[in-house]
């Protein structure tokens, strides 16, 4: 039997999947509930299987391999490993400038 890990969120990805419902509230509550709870389902498959994500193309070229990625498109869905917990550290829109914006807030948060 495989080991469960404990799942934490960030300040960063709560606020991160928070704004994107809000923005889509705006169009479409009921699809902004559809999202949340998808974003929020693969988040959580990361505590089962910690290491199926890839890690983050952007920050492997720059020899960072501490974080890892799982994809509910077009959200990535941030996170590292510790021993136990599975950190969610950022749920970014792939549509953006994405190595800015994990710079911003793997590095410097």
């Amino acid at each position: 039997m495989s080991k469960t890990y404990k799942l934490q969120w960030t300040t960063n990805a709560k606020n991160d999947l928070l704004d994107i419902v809000a923005y889509i509230k705006k169009d479409s509550p009921s699809i902004a509930n559809e999202i949340y709870q998808k974003i929020r389902k693969k988040a959580h498959s990361s505590n089962f299987f910690p290491l199926k994500g890839r890690v983050i193309p952007e920050l492997q070229k720059e020899g960072i391999t501490l974080y890892r990625e799982l994809i509910s498109s077009p959200w990535r869905i941030i996170y590292k490993v510790g021993n136990d917990i599975v950190y969610i550290m950022a749920i970014l829109d792939s549509r953006q400038n994405v190595e800015e914006v994990l710079l911003q807030k793997l590095l410097k948060g």
